[in-house]
């Protein structure tokens, strides 16, 4: 059986992680006694062995729905959010503090990757909402690294998962040069899920449990405030935009007229 919860999983949470699925596994029948790291995500989501995962709201209502468990949504406690909602932060350099989105047209996007709720789909219906067009694309492979991107002046302004950005704020020196420009409207956060099959309704009550059961310090690192009952319906209402290849077919044809 395979147990990851990766999504969240950095050097300095990977402990507490740790504790947290040492806290999950003492409430269910059975289950790997270490956390799965350095595997492929979607090879995980995919496995029949799969027992606990942590996937994207995209993902799952692109790709995975009906072919995993939806187990439960974590609550995370953020800023302008319901119990179970996240959203997504737009950065850019400190030096453009102050500045509309609007400013932000033409140019330069960093997101982590295509099927990414926060980093690409969200700020994509925002932009668009707003008939703002980035300008030059770049995928940079992490939320992480997509503000990295922005204050190394390899992007103008990047779009962060809300949990991701404050994980970055409390461990990343480069944090210091970003600011906040605007943030986009909730959607249901990173849902945990099991392979098809798998007891559900047990795995929400330990993963409850659990959360109650660690100590305040692993809480306060993982920012773990509770677990919500959220639906198929409830991700599969979501918006998904086009895709980056598509998204660039629009930034040359306006660039054209």
């Amino acid at each position: 059986m395979i147990a990851h919860l990766g999504m969240y999983d950095r050097p300095e949470t990977a402990a507490a992680n740790d504790r947290f699925w040492a806290e999950i596994r003492k409430h269910l029948t059975g289950g790997p006694e270490q956390l799965t790291r350095g595997a492929d995500f979607w090879e995980v989501w995919k496995s029949p062995d799969l027992l606990l995962s942590q996937t994207c709201g995209c993902p799952y209502r692109t790709r995975l729905y009906g072919e995993v468990e939806l187990v439960g949504t974590p609550d995370y406690g953020l800023p302008g959010c319901q119990p179970g909602y996240y959203n997504s932060v737009l950065v850019a350099r400190r030096e453009d503090a102050g500045q509309p989105l609007s400013a932000f047209s033409g140019r330069r996007f960093a997101y982590n990757e295509p099927l990414s709720q926060s980093g690409w789909a969200a700020p994509m219906v925002h932009l668009h909402e707003r008939s703002i067009l980035p300008g030059t694309l770049l995928e940079t492979g992490g939320h992480r690294l997509s503000a990295q991107a922005v204050a190394e002046g390899r992007a103008d302004f990047a779009s962060l998962d809300a949990l991701s950005w404050e994980m970055i704020r409390e461990h990343d020196g480069f944090a210091a040069g970003l600011c906040e420009i605007e943030r986009t409207e909730p959607t249901p956060a990173l849902p945990y899920i099991s392979a098809l099959g798998r007891d559900a309704d047990e795995l929400f009550s330990a993963i409850e449990a659990a959360i109650g059961g660690v100590d305040g310090d692993t809480r306060a690192q993982l920012h773990l405030k509770g677990l919500v009952r959220l639906t198929p319906g409830d991700y599969l209402a979501v918006p998904t935009p086009p895709g980056p290849v598509l998204t660039e077919q629009r930034i040359r044809a306006a660039e054209l007229t």
